[in-house]
């Protein structure tokens, strides 16, 4: 008889395990669904719109030897034009163990060895060997390890915003704004659509020039950042994705994105440090003959700078 009811409980217990990994695995086959269905909707949206013939690159990226995921981003309005060079050049660097965000913004006009081609602005390199000389680039003067890379159409930035933000991103506008950004931006605080808050990224007609506009930059990508924590966008995040998708040349494929993403803004409070280079008191302006102006760094304090901030 007590073997009969301990078959019985025995039994039952098999059915409420069984029941409870059929609702998880319904839930958990529901999100996919969803989070797939989001991801196309988003990409249907942006498709026609970007550019469908996308340069293919070789890329050798390599794994950064401190553990970091390091990922080259090139900021374009140049699409489909394999010789522009780049607007904007940025390293994304993610740390897995503390779930850290940091982002340094090279200046386009520093002044270093191009591997192969002598020296030259460093945007000169993505428009003479795309991303992968940019890469050897980086390496050589700075002993960085880029993993993968991101080309970003700036349309895509705009569609981005948009979307996740409806009612745009609050700004302090420093001066009138207007020179060769497509839209005027008048001084003061004030909520930003995605074309306009481009415009405001992009722009440095002024006395401090491309150092303003990385300064605009950073300040911008830590306020989308602190916004995208601040609301409740994870269900969004798939969509999002997509969005920006078709707007992207990149190694890193859509699970890349999503891991990183997701931690970006499922954390409250998410700081993403920044810096610059060259760093302060490293460089002068000079005039090259076929160069014109740049940045004449100091190549091992920048490397040194730059280690010292990824790995702290």
């Amino acid at each position: 008889m007590r073997s009969d009811k301990y078959q019985h409980k025995k039994k039952r217990r098999k059915i409420r395990w069984s029941s409870i990994f059929l609702v998880l695995f319904l839930i958990v086959g529901a999100v996919m669904l969803y989070s797939y269905m989001q991801y196309r909707s988003g990409v249907s949206g942006s498709k026609e719109a970007a550019d469908q013939n996308k340069q293919e690159y070789h890329f050798n990226g390599e794994r950064d030897r401190n553990g970091l995921t390091n990922i080259l981003l090139i900021g374009s309005d140049a699409r489909g034009k394999e010789t522009s060079r780049s607007d904007t050049i940025m390293i994304a660097s993610y740390n897995p163990d503390t779930g850290s965000y940091k982002l340094t913004s090279i200046m386009r006009d520093s002044y270093v060895e191009i591997p192969g081609h002598g020296m030259n602005k460093i945007n000169s390199a993505f428009a003479i060997g795309g991303p992968e000389l940019l890469r050897q680039t980086i390496k050589e003067n700075f002993d960085v390890n880029l993993q993968y890379y991101s080309i970003v159409d700036f349309e895509g930035f705009v569609r981005l915003i948009d979307e996740a933000f409806p009612e745009g991103i609050e700004v302090n506008v420093e001066k009138r704004m207007s020179e060769n950004i497509g839209v005027t931006l008048e001084p003061g605080v004030q909520r930003l659509d995605g074309k306009h808050l481009l415009g405001y990224v992009r722009f440095r007609h002024d006395a401090v020039g491309d150092f303003g506009r990385v300064e605009r930059q950073q300040k911008v990508i830590k306020e989308v950042g602190k916004e995208f924590a601040s609301i409740q966008t994870l269900p969004k995040l798939p969509k999002l994705v997509g969005v920006v998708a078709p707007f992207i040349n990149t190694n890193m494929d859509t699970g890349d994105i999503l891991f990183m993403g997701k931690g970006l803004i499922s954390k409250d409070n998410r700081n993403i440090d920044t810096m610059r280079i060259p760093v302060e008191g490293s460089f002068e302006n000079q005039r090259v003959s076929g160069a014109g102006a740049v940045l004449a760094i100091n190549v091992e304090e920048n490397k040194r700078a730059l280690e010292e901030f990824l790995t702290k």
